[in-house]
């Protein structure tokens, strides 16, 4: 393989990894367009009503939601429709595109059950609290400490991926060194950051299967838990930041400059 072929592959696949990883950093920091439609993962509350309806039965349930997507988060001012999670902050939707996302931090911790209930007038809280249990979707400390130590991963992951391009371009043997160790470890980083958010998605996931109700006639509980395009992205960049090795391993030891 030419030299120039070689060390311009690894380029593209640096390149794209770190694409990749930028578009899922910026995901859910506002309600834009692009930010609005990438997130971790994304939790779906339309049929939580009827889910409580089942279990409160015959007593009513109203003032659970709001349809004023500008009314502060976690306020208790009712609950929005969907729930979108990303690193640095969540939104919450009462459709597809009017929806309110709170402050933006570094690590933002993944707790979406707190988040949600603080949304929910008083008594729905006691009594969501009372009723979703023995599942990980309310263990905030779990998801919280994990989803923590994994944006801290990914970042690191994403700053190696950005220098192992930068070093490439240099065009000498130490570069093309360099660029490999940074790219060995990027994929470590992102490995290891993209699995965590992968299991703790999947253990999210068990709310899905919850049912309220009587035995003879159960109503799903109504939390549906998916995941989001921006975890799809973190494995999208993992695979081309790892192929990327081997033409960086190849032109640091074939180039002669």
């Amino acid at each position: 393989m030419r030299g120039e072929v070689c060390i311009g592959c690894a380029s593209v696949l640096s390149f794209v990894s770190l694409l990749l990883l930028i578009f899922m950093h910026v995901g859910q920091i506002n309600t834009s367009n692009v930010p609005r439609n990438v997130e971790m993962i994304q939790v779906n509350m339309t049929g939580y009503a009827q889910g409580l309806a089942a279990a409160i039965n015959p007593d009513p349930v109203t003032g659970l939601f709001t349809d004023n997507a500008s009314a502060p988060l976690e306020q208790g001012l009712g609950l929005r429709n969907v729930y979108k999670f990303g690193l640095y902050s969540h939104c919450a939707y009462v459709n597809e595109t009017a929806g309110l996302c709170s402050n933006t931090s570094a690590a933002n911790r993944f707790e979406p059950f707190s988040v949600i209930t603080a949304d929910m007038a008083a008594n729905f809280t006691a009594l969501s609290n009372a009723l979703v249990t023995n599942t990980t979707f309310t263990d905030s400390s779990y998801l919280g400490n994990f989803s923590n130590g994994a944006y801290y991963l990914l970042l690191i992951g994403t700053i190696c991926a950005a220098l192992a391009l930068i070093t490439g371009i240099l065009k000498h043997t130490f570069g093309f060194l360099v660029s490999t160790l940074f790219a060995i470890v990027g994929s470590l980083m992102l490995l290891i950051g993209a699995t965590i958010w992968t299991v703790i998605i999947k253990k999210s996931q068990s709310v899905n299967d919850l049912f309220l109700g009587p035995a003879e006639a159960p109503v799903p509980l109504g939390i549906e838990v998916t995941i989001g395009d921006a975890l799809y992205l973190a494995w999208g960049a993992f695979g081309c930041l790892i192929a990327s090795i081997i033409p960086y391993m190849i032109s640091c030891c074939t180039y002669r400059g």
